[in-house]
C-alpha cells in the first residue's frame, strides 16, 4: 500500500534528498528532507471537515529541535525537551509566513504542520531544510495548497553572494538573509545585515529566489510520484451578500475612512457593522453565518480603502503615499533606569528602557550546535491596552518573540564590540499605543534608549514599515503604514537601518506577482522615510552620551597572562571569592585571560584591580609602593608592599639619620611608603623608606650642591 519514493538533487554543493512513504504513514503526508547530514521530518494533517465558528484559517506550524539530533541530552532538571526555545518559535513563524497565503480562499479545516529536527550535522542550519520538508509534505497531502514553495539562505562573503553558507561560515558573512517563495514570486524575506545598500539587499533576494528553483522542481518531481488526490474544496461565492452589504453600508464605510483618528474611525466602522448585523443576522443565525458576514464586510472595507488610495493617492488619515506620520522622540524619562526613551509615531508608541549589566547577566543559550552566551537581549511586550482592548498579560506570544527578534536584528549591527564596551545590554520595549508597525517603533526607541544610556552605537538606527496596494497593473507603495493598511493591503515590508545602509529587512507578501521593480521602489521610498525618521530622532539625541548614567555599573576590563589565571582564582575559588567579598566588586575571568571588574563604585573597582594586579604582575624596580609593616627585627622591618609580597627595609634604609633601634622608627601595622631598590644576590627584595617622603609618598629629590653658592 505504501510506496517509498525519493528525489535527490545537488544544491549549493551538497546533496538534498526528499523522501516519503516510509515513516508516519497515518498522517496526510510526511516528508523527510536531508541536506548534508541534517535531517528534518515534516508531517501534515488537515481535518476532513471545516472548523466551525472561526473567522480565520486554523493553521498551526510547530518546528521542534530534538536534542538527540546532535547527540545531546537536554539541559535542566527534567532532561526532556520542554517549552519551545526562541529559535523554535522563530522558525515556526518562518515556515508559517510563506505557506499561509497559499491555501485556497475559504479553507477552514484545522491544519497542523509538524517539523522535527532528527539529525543535525553542525554545518547545515535545519531551518531551510524544515521549510523544504514542509513545502513537500503540503504538496503531497492533497490539501488545497497552491505551492510548492522553495527557500534558501543567502550570505555575503568577500563581496560575493553565497547560497546556504554553512554555520561556520556565517560569522564571516555581512548578511544572513532567508528568502522563500514560489517559482514566480517572492513571498517572505527575513534578514540581518551589516549596513548594506538597497541594491545589495535586493540583489540577495533575487539571487536566493533564483537559487531555490531546483528545490521546487524536485518537490514537483516527488509529487508526480507520490501526491494524494486533491481534496474537494469549493471556494465560497458570497457575491450576492456582498452586493447587499455594499448598498446598505458602503457609503457609511466610505465616510468612516475619511476620519483620521483611529478610535473615532473604529467607532464609525463598528456602527456600520452593527447595522449590517441587524439587517442580515437573526437570533437563529449560526457563528459561521456571522463570520461569513464579517468576512464580506472586511472585503468591502478593503475595496473602499484600496480603491481610494489607487485613485487619489491619498491615505486613510489624509497623508500622501510617502509621508511619515508626526514623530516625537524623548529620552531620559526614567530617573533610575540606565537609559530610557519614548518614541511616538502617529498613534504608535513605544517606551523603551535600556539596562546595562555585567557578564553575570549574559543569557546562556542551549542550542543544538552547542551552548553559547548572549550579551544583547531585546524583549518586546504588546499589552492589550495598547490597542484599547482587554486581554491576557504575562504570557509571551509567538508574535511578541518574532517582533522582538526583528528589532534585535535591526540594532545588533550597530552595537559596539565587547572589547570596546564590555557590558551585557538589555532593551525592553513596552508598546503603549499601537496603530501600525510597533516593531519599527521598537527599533527607533531602542536606538534612542541605548544612546541615552551611554552605549557608543556605531550609528543611530531607525525602522519603517512599507505597504502595497496592487490592483491589476496599478500599484501604490505606502510609507509608514497604519494597522488597517497592513490588514487590507498586499504587503508588509519592514526596513531598518542607519543613514549608511540596511541592518534588517523583513517582508511578507500576501499575493503573487510582486515584481523586482515594486520591491526596488519600496526600498528607495523606505530609504527616504528612514532618513526622515533619523533626522527627527537626532533632535532628541544623536549619539551615545559620553558618561554612563549615575546608576549604571562601571566595568573595567584588562588582560592577565593565562598562566596566572589559576593564582587569581585560587584553590577552589578561594582567592577570587576573597577579592569579591573584601572589595565588593564583581569579578569575572575568561579562559583567554580577559578580566572584567564591575561595580557602581569606582573605589571598589580600583581596589579589586589593584589586588588582581598584585597577584599577576611583578613589582617594578624604582617604583614607590604603599605598604604595611608586618614584622620588625633587629636589622630592619619587613613590609608587605605588593599584594602578598613582603620585602626587607634594612635598618640603614629606615630613615636618613642613623637609627639605633628599628622600633624607634616603625612598629607593626604602620602604613609606610617604600621604594623598590632591587633584589639582592639571593633574589630577596630590597626596599628603602629613607628615599621617600613619608608624608607625601613622593621621592626626595637630592639637591645639587653647586646650587647653594648662587644666592650669596
Amino acid at each position: 500500500m505504501f510506496e517509498h519514493h525519493m528525489v535527490e538533487i545537488e544544491w549549493g554543493g551538497r546533496p538534498l534528498t526528499i523522501e516519503t512513504g516510509k515513516i508516519a504513514r497515518q498522517s496526510d503526508a510526511c516528508v523527510i528532507a536531508t541536506y548534508g547530514e541534517t535531517t528534518v521530518m515534516c508531517a501534515v494533517v488537515s481535518d476532513k471537515t471545516p472548523k466551525t465558528g472561526v473567522d480565520f484559517f486554523p493553521l498551526t506550524v510547530n518546528y521542534i529541535e530534538k536534542a538527540y539530533a546532535a547527540g545531546k541530552i537536554p539541559g535542566g532538571y527534567f532532561k526532556r525537551e520542554a517549552r519551545p526555545s526562541e529559535k523554535e518559535t522563530l522558525v515556526s513563524r518562518l515556515i508559517d509566513r510563506p505557506i499561509r497565503p497559499l491555501f485556497a480562499d475559504g479553507y477552514k479545516n484545522d491544519t497542523q504542520v509538524t517539523c522535527m529536527v532528527i539529525s543535525h550535522d553542525m554545518e547545515n542550519d535545519p531551518d531551510i531544510v524544515a521549510m523544504v520538508a514542509a513545502s513537500a509534505a503540503l504538496t503531497l497531502s492533497g490539501v488545497p495548497f497552491r505551492g510548492p514553495i522553495g527557500a534558501s539562505r543567502v550570505g555575503l562573503i568577500d563581496g560575493e553572494y553565497v547560497l546556504n553558507p554553512n554555520i561556520d561560515e556565517m560569522p564571516e558573512s555581512g548578511l544572513d538573509l532567508v528568502v522563500a517563495g514560489t517559482n514566480d514570486a517572492v513571498l517572505m524575506v527575513e534578514s540581518e545585515a551589516d549596513q548594506l545598500s538597497e541594491e545589495v539587499m535586493l540583489g540577495a533576494v533575487m539571487f536566493g529566489h533564483r537559487e531555490f528553483q531546483p528545490v521546487i522542481d524536485a518537490v514537483v518531481q516527488l509529487a508526480e510520484k507520490a501526491a494524494k488526490e486533491p481534496r474537494e474544496h469549493v471556494v465560497p461565492d458570497h457575491s450576492e451578500l456582498r452586493g447587499k452589504v455594499v448598498s446598505l453600508i458602503g457609503s457609511d464605510i466610505e465616510a468612516a475612512y475619511t476620519i483620521s483618528d483611529k478610535q473615532e474611525r473604529y467607532n464609525a466602522l463598528d456602527a456600520a457593522k452593527a447595522k449590517a448585523k441587524e439587517e442580515f443576522l437573526t437570533e437563529e443565525s449560526t457563528d459561521d453565518e456571522a463570520n461569513v458576514l464579517g468576512e464580506v464586510v472586511k472585503t468591502v472595507q478593503a475595496d473602499v480603502v484600496r480603491g481610494s488610495i489607487i485613485k487619489t493617492g491619498k491615505r486613510i488619515d489624509g497623508r500622501d503615499l510617502s509621508t511619515v506620520r508626526a514623530i516625537e522622540a524623548e529620552v531620559g524619562l526614567l530617573p533610575r533606569a540606565h537609559g530610557s526613551a519614548l518614541f511616538t509615531r502617529g498613534e504608535t508608541q513605544a517606551l523603551v528602557v535600556a539596562t546595562l549589566g555585567t557578564s553575570d547577566d549574559e543569557q546562556m543559550i542551549d542550542a543544538l550546535t552547542g551552548t553559547y552566551k548572549e550579551n544583547f537581549l531585546l524583549h518586546y511586550n504588546f499589552p492589550p491596552y495598547s490597542v484599547g482592548e482587554t486581554g491576557r498579560i504575562g504570557f509571551t506570544s509567538r508574535r511578541e518573540i518574532g517582533h522582538g527578534k526583528l528589532a534585535w536584528r535591526a540594532v545588533k549591527a550597530v552595537l559596539p564590540s565587547q572589547e570596546e564596551f564590555p557590558y551585557t545590554l538589555r532593551a525592553v520595549s513596552e508598546i503603549t499605543e499601537s496603530n501600525g508597525s510597533s516593531s519599527m517603533a521598537t527599533v527607533c526607541g531602542t536606538s534612542l534608549a541605548f544612546m541615552d544610556a551611554g552605549v557608543p552605537l556605531k550609528a543611530p538606527v531607525a525602522g519603517i514599515a512599507m505597504g502595497l496596494i496592487k490592483e491589476g497593473d496599478d500599484f501604490a507603495v505606502l510609507s509608514d503604514i497604519l494597522g488597517d493598511e497592513d490588514h487590507l493591503g498586499d504587503m508588509d515590508f519592514k526596513v531598518a537601518g542607519t543613514s549608511d545602509g540596511i541592518t534588517s529587512l523583513q517582508m511578507d507578501i500576501k499575493i503573487t506577482g510582486i515584481t523586482e521593480e515594486i520591491m526596488k521602489i519600496a526600498l528607495e521610498q523606505a530609504k527616504g522615510g528612514r532618513e526622515h525618521i533619523l533626522g527627527e530622532m537626532n533632535k532628541a539625541i544623536a549619539e551615545g552620551r559620553a558618561e554612563l548614567g549615575e546608576f549604571a555599573p562601571r566595568i573595567e576590563s584588562f588582560k592577565i597572562p593565562t598562566d596566572k589565571i589559576r593564582e587569581v582564582i585560587g584553590s577552589g575559588g578561594k582567592v577570587i571569592r576573597e577579592i569579591v567579598e573584601k572589595t565588593g566588586a564583581k569579578v569575572s575571568i575568561e579562559d583567554d585571560g580577559s578580566v572584567k571588574v564591575a561595580s557602581s563604585s569606582a573605589k571598589e573597582i580600583e581596589a579589586a584591580v589593584k589586588w588582581i594586579r598584585s597577584i599577576t604582575d611583578d613589582p617594578e624596580v624604582g617604583v614607590i609602593y604603599e605598604g604595611t609593616v608586618v614584622k620588625t627585627v633587629d636589622f630592619g622591618a619587613f613590609v608587605n608592599f605588593f599584594g602578598s609580597r613582603d620585602g626587607l627595609v634594612h635598618i640603614s634604609q629606615l630613615a636618613s639619620e642613623r637609627v639605633g633601634k628599628t622600633t624607634d622608627v616603625v612598629k607593626e601595622g604602620d602604613k609606610v611608603w617604600v621604594k623598590l631598590m632591587g633584589f639582592d644576590d639571593r633574589g630577596k627584595v630590597r626596599l628603602s623608606m629613607k628615599v621617600v617622603d613619608q608624608e607625601t609618598g613622593k621621592e626626595f629629590v637630592e639637591e645639587d650642591e653647586d646650587d647653594d653658592g648662587d644666592d650669596d
